[in-house]
């Protein structure tokens, strides 16, 4: 066995109040026991595809540099031991020696409890309805700018609930670049970095008129949707235009729970968006309501306005269109809504990947109305939001 080297510290920390009581060896599998009567085993080229030393990680970046393909096809494990300081250690028969922390195993053992466990642990999103209208949570644009705790806190809330206020943002034009800069970059797209909201006398988008815009998601016509939206109100005189919000999340769930055939439907049948224009043509396809591999809600993408015919077998068209036209019936339906006027100074952010945005009809000939927007992908938000954790000691 050749002399350990130095382990490569993850920028997270792993910390478990279980120790390693046991290991044996069985099979292709290192089996350890835990101090609360657990058993873990773990097959062997997982363990070597995860040697934490400075030999298959680089100190600098804490990228891996081993690939797994190197390894001979029949290495195995030749010893395996818990050491002093209550690690395990591996020796391999190639003559490699690897060492892992306990607080690691228990964060990766791949016992189906222990990936219960973490499952249950991952942050749920709230899920709202009008009964949430009067605690929608505002922040204060000063403090957000400030002082990377209350910036934690409304990262989490926008990361729970997908919706927050922000107030007080100065009334000047790109003044939501500061909240941005606060978090990473903005994304761009063919509408800019920054763009206007308020009608224009060649709109390119409805949103660019003075109609009536039903519950949608931006840009369900890409590949990625924007992430997070803000939206700051510059001018807010004309008669209407008030701010609508469905959260689709609560609208996938009720239909899980009351139509699971349509919910089913809606899940896994695409739909075409299109956006174009005499200088752009963007398309894409996608279900309106998106799960994750463990089947949880993953995102909503919809924009009636955008959508093109559906390409589906002719004997499916009738439970297709079942579920759309419930799927859309439930985005009008008032009990899923937050509706609200903003003013000057006001600042809206919301996951655009969840959150479907409408807003009301206005009379532009009774004052002025200017918004500006920009986007974040969720990206963005997630790793601003973890280093941010790790700072403050909050769990992520």
């Amino acid at each position: 066995m050749t002399i350990e080297l130095e382990i490569v510290q993850d920028w997270r920390v792993f910390a478990t109040d279980h120790s390693l009581a046991g290991v044996a060896l069985s099979g292709d599998d290192t089996v350890v026991s835990w101090s609360d009567g657990r058993e873990t085993a773990f097959h062997r080229f997982f363990l070597r595809d995860n040697c934490p030393c400075s030999q298959c990680y680089l100190p600098l970046t804490r990228e891996q540099l081993f690939e797994v393909t190197d390894a001979p096809a029949d290495l195995a494990v030749h010893s395996a031991a818990i050491s002093a300081a209550g690690d395990l250690i591996i020796g391999w028969t190639d003559g490699h020696a690897s060492r892992y922390a306990p607080g690691w195993l228990r964060a990766h053992a791949p016992d189906a409890q222990s990936r219960a466990e973490r499952h249950a642990a991952r942050a749920q999103p709230f899920i709202w309805g009008r009964e949430y209208a009067d605690a929608l949570q505002s922040f204060d644009y000063g403090d957000i700018m400030a002082d990377d705790g209350a910036l934690w806190t409304w990262l989490s809330a926008l990361k729970s609930s997908g919706l927050t206020l922000i107030r007080n943002v100065p009334v000047e034009e790109e003044a939501l670049l500061g909240p941005i800069a606060r978090i990473s970059h903005l994304r761009e797209t063919n509408f800019g970095r920054v763009f206007d909201v308020k009608s224009k006398p060649r709109a390119d988008s409805a949103a660019y008129t003075s109609v009536n815009l039903p519950a949608h998601t931006d840009l369900p016509t890409r590949e990625l949707q924007p992430g997070v939206q803000f939206l700051h109100c510059l001018q807010n005189e004309a008669t209407g235009g008030e701010s609508v919000f469905v959260d689709g999340f609560a609208i996938g769930e009720a239909m899980r729970k009351h139509h699971p055939g349509e919910f089913a439907t809606i899940t896994t049948t695409p739909m075409a968006f299109w956006n174009r224009d005499d200088r752009t043509d963007y398309r894409w396809s996608a279900p309106a309501i998106a799960l994750n591999d463990e089947g949880d809600l993953d995102e909503v993408r919809f924009a009636n306005f955008l959508r093109g015919p559906i390409d589906a077998p002719a004997e499916k068209m009738g439970d297709i269109y079942a579920a759309l036209r419930l799927f859309q019936a439930m985005t009008r339906d008032p009990k899923y809504f937050i509706e609200r006027r903003l003013a000057p100074g006001d600042m809206w952010a919301f996951d655009n990947r969840r959150v479907m945005h409408a807003r009301r009809e206005f009379d532009p000939q009774t004052g002025s109305r200017h918004l500006q927007g920009a986007y974040v992908d969720r990206d963005e938000i997630n790793s601003r939001w973890r280093v941010l954790s790790r700072q403050l000691g909050e769990p992520c």
